[in-house]
């Protein structure tokens, strides 16, 4: 009986660890895409108008740090969702320079071609 008992709780264990990285990648979900709207809009504008990669430079190298903590904590959600949240908010900063300096350059070529 004991013994049953035991394993029992192990079972329970189990599935409340199973659940709890459920919630873990259901938060994660929310968060890690949460910039992704600001990524698409840039690139269906073609324009980084409007745009400051402050903010995502900032959050995708503290996701970092997020990625090397799951790591020591040996969560999967934590590594997962931060690994894909330093790529947006990366892909983020990089569009926002590529049509920066692609405006840059426009604005460079009329203002020779006005001369």
């Amino acid at each position: 009986r004991l013994i049953a008992r035991n394993q029992s709780h192990q079972h329970e264990e189990r599935i409340s660890m199973e659940s709890h990285e459920i919630i873990g990648f259901i938060a994660g979900f929310g968060t890690t895409f949460a910039a992704a709207p600001d990524l698409y809009a840039m690139l269906k504008r073609k324009s980084a108008a409007g745009m400051n990669p402050t903010m995502a430079g900032m959050m995708g190298t503290f996701q970092i740090v997020w990625v090397y903590y799951g790591i020591l904590i040996d969560s999967m959600p934590v590594i997962v969702w931060n690994i894909i949240a330093v790529a947006i908010n990366f892909l983020t900063v990089a569009a926002f320079c590529y049509f920066a300096r692609m405006k840059k350059l426009l604005k460079n070529y009329s203002t020779i071609d006005d001369r």
